[in-house]
């Protein structure tokens, strides 16, 4: 019989850096830039949100006082992730 040490297998996510730009995410080994311009959910996010985030998965990464949900892979290649979203709602 194997035991498993309490906290073993916990992934960690880290915002190591916060700019006017955006910020870098380190995930393990790899850091991410997550361009304000690209992910504007962040862009008038509280730091405290922003530094609150929950690594859920290899491939999942949670937000919860944003209710954000983003694919690693939407970070590392936004270009085929092409919605933004907007905010607030459209006059029409």
């Amino acid at each position: 019989m194997s035991l498993i040490t309490p906290g073993d297998g916990i992934l960690e996510a880290e915002v190591t850096h916060i700019s006017k730009h955006g910020f870098w995410l380190l995930l393990a080994e790899r850091e991410l830039f997550l361009p304000f311009s690209e992910f504007p959910w962040f862009r008038e996010a509280a730091i405290s949100a922003i530094l609150n985030v929950q690594w859920l998965q290899p491939h999942h990464l949670y937000w919860p006082d944003l209710d954000v949900d983003l694919e690693v892979e939407a970070i590392e290649h936004p270009d085929r992730y092409p919605l933004i979203a907007q905010s607030g709602i459209s006059q029409l």
